[in-house]
Protein backbone atom coordinates (compact mmCIF):
# COMPACT_ATOMS: atom_id res chain seq x y z
CA UNK A 1 0.00 0.00 0.00
CA UNK A 2 1.29 3.22 -0.60
CA UNK A 3 1.65 5.39 2.38
CA UNK A 4 1.60 9.35 1.84
CA UNK A 5 1.55 12.33 5.23
CA UNK A 6 -0.04 15.47 4.61
CA UNK A 7 0.29 18.14 7.51
CA UNK A 8 -2.40 20.34 7.32
CA UNK A 9 -1.39 24.25 8.14
CA UNK A 10 -3.86 26.74 8.54
CA UNK A 11 -2.97 30.46 8.86
CA UNK A 12 -5.90 31.69 10.88
CA UNK A 13 -6.45 29.13 13.10
CA UNK A 14 -9.33 29.85 15.44
CA UNK A 15 -7.42 29.45 18.70
CA UNK A 16 -4.12 30.08 17.76
CA UNK A 17 -4.21 32.25 14.72
CA UNK A 18 -0.77 32.55 12.76
CA UNK A 19 0.69 29.94 15.02
CA UNK A 20 1.94 27.73 11.57
CA UNK A 21 4.34 30.48 11.75
CA UNK A 22 5.74 30.61 15.01
CA UNK A 23 9.58 29.42 15.70
CA UNK A 24 10.93 26.63 17.65
CA UNK A 25 14.37 27.38 18.53
CA UNK A 26 16.44 28.11 15.56
CA UNK A 27 13.86 26.73 13.23
CA UNK A 28 10.26 27.20 11.73
CA UNK A 29 7.68 24.85 13.67
CA UNK A 30 6.76 23.32 10.44
CA UNK A 31 10.02 22.18 9.91
CA UNK A 32 10.58 20.23 12.28
CA UNK A 33 7.01 18.62 11.31
CA UNK A 34 8.64 17.89 7.86
CA UNK A 35 11.70 16.67 9.07
CA UNK A 36 10.03 13.93 11.18
CA UNK A 37 8.11 13.32 8.54
CA UNK A 38 10.77 12.98 5.51
CA UNK A 39 13.36 11.10 7.75
CA UNK A 40 10.67 8.26 9.36
CA UNK A 41 11.65 6.70 5.89
CA UNK A 42 7.46 5.08 6.39
CA UNK A 43 6.08 7.41 3.58
CA UNK A 44 5.98 7.25 0.14
CA UNK A 45 5.59 11.21 -0.30
CA UNK A 46 4.81 13.88 2.28
CA UNK A 47 3.18 17.29 1.70
CA UNK A 48 1.83 20.65 3.30
CA UNK A 49 -1.52 21.25 2.49
CA UNK A 50 -1.99 25.30 2.94
CA UNK A 51 -4.20 28.45 2.63
CA UNK A 52 -1.54 31.13 2.88
CA UNK A 53 0.96 32.35 0.60
CA UNK A 54 2.78 33.62 3.41
CA UNK A 55 2.99 30.06 4.96
CA UNK A 56 3.77 28.99 1.13
CA UNK A 57 7.09 31.16 1.46
CA UNK A 58 8.07 29.85 5.03
CA UNK A 59 8.02 26.01 3.37
CA UNK A 60 9.96 27.16 0.50
CA UNK A 61 12.70 28.54 3.34
CA UNK A 62 13.06 24.88 4.12
CA UNK A 63 12.16 23.24 0.69
CA UNK A 64 9.58 21.29 1.68
CA UNK A 65 6.69 20.40 -0.55
CA UNK A 66 2.88 22.16 -0.17
CA UNK A 67 -0.54 22.39 -2.16
CA UNK A 68 -2.70 25.06 -1.87
CA UNK A 69 -6.35 24.56 -0.94
CA UNK A 70 -9.39 26.07 -0.11
CA UNK A 71 -8.73 28.76 3.47
CA UNK A 72 -12.78 27.58 3.87
CA UNK A 73 -11.66 24.11 4.48
CA UNK A 74 -13.16 24.10 8.37
CA UNK A 75 -10.35 20.89 9.56
CA UNK A 76 -7.52 18.94 8.46
CA UNK A 77 -9.28 16.58 7.35
CA UNK A 78 -10.92 18.69 5.06
CA UNK A 79 -7.94 19.49 3.61
CA UNK A 80 -6.62 16.10 3.25
CA UNK A 81 -10.74 14.94 1.30
CA UNK A 82 -9.92 18.06 -1.37
CA UNK A 83 -6.46 17.17 -2.63
CA UNK A 84 -8.26 13.46 -2.20
CA UNK A 85 -10.88 14.78 -4.64
CA UNK A 86 -8.50 16.61 -6.82
CA UNK A 87 -6.78 14.13 -7.79
CA UNK A 88 -3.37 16.21 -6.87
CA UNK A 89 -2.36 13.81 -4.56
CA UNK A 90 -2.58 10.09 -4.06
CA UNK A 91 -2.12 6.76 -1.84
CA UNK A 92 -3.96 3.99 -0.17
CA UNK A 93 -3.38 5.48 3.09
CA UNK A 94 -3.52 9.02 4.20
CA UNK A 95 -1.89 10.42 7.56
CA UNK A 96 -2.91 13.56 8.48
CA UNK A 97 -0.41 14.89 10.57
CA UNK A 98 -1.16 18.63 11.98
CA UNK A 99 1.10 21.29 11.42
CA UNK A 100 1.11 22.30 15.09
CA UNK A 101 2.42 18.31 16.29
CA UNK A 102 5.81 18.53 16.37
CA UNK A 103 7.32 15.92 18.46
CA UNK A 104 5.36 13.43 16.78
CA UNK A 105 7.89 10.48 16.55
CA UNK A 106 8.78 7.39 14.13
CA UNK A 107 7.60 5.22 16.97
CA UNK A 108 3.71 6.81 16.73
CA UNK A 109 3.74 6.57 13.27
CA UNK A 110 4.84 3.00 13.54
CA UNK A 111 1.95 2.46 16.32
CA UNK A 112 -0.88 4.09 13.95
CA UNK A 113 -0.22 2.02 11.58
CA UNK A 114 0.72 -0.96 13.00
CA UNK A 115 -2.52 -2.61 11.75
CA UNK A 116 -3.64 -0.65 8.54
CA UNK A 117 -3.16 -3.22 6.28
CA UNK A 118 -5.99 -5.35 7.71
CA UNK A 119 -8.82 -3.05 6.46
CA UNK A 120 -10.68 -3.75 8.87
CA UNK A 121 -11.68 -0.21 10.09
CA UNK A 122 -12.09 2.70 8.24
CA UNK A 123 -9.38 5.39 10.15
CA UNK A 124 -6.67 4.85 12.73
CA UNK A 125 -5.79 7.21 15.56
CA UNK A 126 -3.81 7.31 18.87
CA UNK A 127 -4.43 7.27 22.57
CA UNK A 128 -2.20 7.65 25.62
CA UNK A 129 -2.98 7.00 29.52
CA UNK A 130 -3.48 10.56 31.73
CA UNK A 131 -1.06 10.63 33.98
CA UNK A 132 -1.60 14.48 34.97
CA UNK A 133 -4.88 14.90 36.46
CA UNK A 134 -4.86 18.24 35.83
CA UNK A 135 -5.04 16.90 32.25
CA UNK A 136 -8.43 15.38 32.47
CA UNK A 137 -10.20 18.71 33.43
CA UNK A 138 -8.38 20.42 30.65
CA UNK A 139 -10.90 21.18 27.57
CA UNK A 140 -7.74 21.14 25.75
CA UNK A 141 -6.84 17.94 26.48
CA UNK A 142 -9.38 15.83 24.35
CA UNK A 143 -10.21 12.52 26.05
CA UNK A 144 -11.21 8.67 24.10
CA UNK A 145 -12.93 6.08 25.18
CA UNK A 146 -12.87 2.84 23.50
CA UNK A 147 -14.35 -0.93 23.21
CA UNK A 148 -11.92 -3.60 23.91
CA UNK A 149 -10.96 -3.63 20.71
CA UNK A 150 -9.72 -0.34 20.54
CA UNK A 151 -12.73 0.91 18.52
CA UNK A 152 -13.33 4.57 19.61
CA UNK A 153 -17.00 5.19 21.17
CA UNK A 154 -16.43 8.85 21.97
CA UNK A 155 -14.23 11.62 21.68
CA UNK A 156 -14.90 14.49 24.26
CA UNK A 157 -13.37 17.73 25.70
CA UNK A 158 -15.18 16.85 29.38
CA UNK A 159 -13.68 14.00 31.10
CA UNK A 160 -14.34 10.77 30.05
CA UNK A 161 -15.73 8.46 31.47
CA UNK A 162 -17.63 9.73 34.10
CA UNK A 163 -16.49 7.63 37.64
CA UNK A 164 -19.73 8.32 40.13
CA UNK A 165 -17.78 7.27 42.61
CA UNK A 166 -14.87 8.10 44.09
CA UNK A 167 -11.48 6.62 43.18
CA UNK A 168 -7.56 6.36 42.98
CA UNK A 169 -6.80 8.75 40.11
CA UNK A 170 -4.09 6.01 39.93
CA UNK A 171 -6.02 3.42 39.14
CA UNK A 172 -8.06 5.14 36.41
CA UNK A 173 -8.15 4.56 32.76
CA UNK A 174 -8.42 8.15 31.11
CA UNK A 175 -6.96 8.03 27.69
CA UNK A 176 -5.90 11.09 26.15
CA UNK A 177 -6.23 11.66 22.40
CA UNK A 178 -2.95 12.44 20.26
CA UNK A 179 -4.43 13.92 16.75
CA UNK A 180 -2.76 12.12 14.24
CA UNK A 181 -4.68 9.91 11.60
CA UNK A 182 -4.73 7.26 9.08
CA UNK A 183 -7.06 6.82 6.70
CA UNK A 184 -8.20 4.58 3.91
CA UNK A 185 -8.69 6.05 0.56
CA UNK A 186 -12.24 4.70 0.56
CA UNK A 187 -12.92 6.67 4.04
CA UNK A 188 -11.93 9.70 2.22
CA UNK A 189 -14.09 9.70 -0.49
CA UNK A 190 -16.96 8.82 2.45
CA UNK A 191 -15.82 11.47 4.16
CA UNK A 192 -16.49 14.54 1.37
CA UNK A 193 -20.06 13.64 1.31
CA UNK A 194 -20.04 15.10 5.27
CA UNK A 195 -21.38 17.54 6.41
CA UNK A 196 -20.33 19.22 10.01
CA UNK A 197 -22.43 17.34 12.45
CA UNK A 198 -24.22 18.34 15.80
CA UNK A 199 -21.68 16.84 18.11
CA UNK A 200 -18.83 17.91 16.18
CA UNK A 201 -19.76 21.86 16.32
CA UNK A 202 -20.80 20.81 19.64
CA UNK A 203 -17.16 20.22 20.80
CA UNK A 204 -15.42 20.79 18.22
CA UNK A 205 -13.96 17.84 17.22
CA UNK A 206 -13.97 16.71 13.93
CA UNK A 207 -13.72 13.22 14.68
CA UNK A 208 -16.95 13.19 16.07
CA UNK A 209 -18.56 13.72 12.14
CA UNK A 210 -17.12 10.33 11.28
CA UNK A 211 -18.87 8.83 14.41
CA UNK A 212 -22.00 10.41 14.07
CA UNK A 213 -21.89 8.86 10.46
CA UNK A 214 -21.27 5.33 11.33
CA UNK A 215 -17.30 4.99 10.13
CA UNK A 216 -15.33 2.80 11.97
CA UNK A 217 -11.96 4.10 14.44
CA UNK A 218 -9.38 1.81 15.90
CA UNK A 219 -7.67 3.89 18.34
CA UNK A 220 -4.10 2.55 19.28
CA UNK A 221 -1.97 2.87 22.76
CA UNK A 222 1.29 4.65 22.38
CA UNK A 223 3.52 4.80 24.84
CA UNK A 224 5.11 8.25 23.64
CA UNK A 225 4.14 11.58 24.69
CA UNK A 226 3.38 14.33 22.59
CA UNK A 227 2.79 17.97 22.53
CA UNK A 228 0.38 19.90 20.26
CA UNK A 229 0.37 23.36 20.14
CA UNK A 230 -3.04 24.22 20.42
CA UNK A 231 -2.37 28.15 22.83
CA UNK A 232 0.37 30.64 23.48
CA UNK A 233 0.81 28.53 26.39
CA UNK A 234 1.56 25.11 24.57
CA UNK A 235 4.14 27.24 22.28
CA UNK A 236 6.09 28.08 25.54
CA UNK A 237 6.08 25.02 26.36
CA UNK A 238 7.46 23.16 23.51
CA UNK A 239 10.41 26.35 23.18
CA UNK A 240 11.24 25.24 26.58
CA UNK A 241 11.03 21.68 25.25
CA UNK A 242 13.47 22.07 22.52
CA UNK A 243 15.32 24.30 24.69
CA UNK A 244 16.00 21.82 26.98
CA UNK A 245 16.68 19.07 23.98
CA UNK A 246 13.69 16.82 24.68
CA UNK A 247 12.36 15.83 21.78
Amino acid sequence: MKKVCVIPARLASSRFPRKVLSMLGEKPMLQWVWEAATSSEIFDAVTFAIDDYETARLIDSFEGNHIMTSPECLSGTDRLVELHTSGKFQGDIWVNWQGDEPFIRREMIEDLLQTAHEKKFDIYSLKKKINNEECVEDPNTVKVVTNPEGRALYFSRSPIPYYRDVIDFEETPYYKHIGIYAYSEEALSKIATFSPTPLELAEQLEQLRFLENGLSLQVHNTEHETLGIDTPENLAQAIDRISSQIV
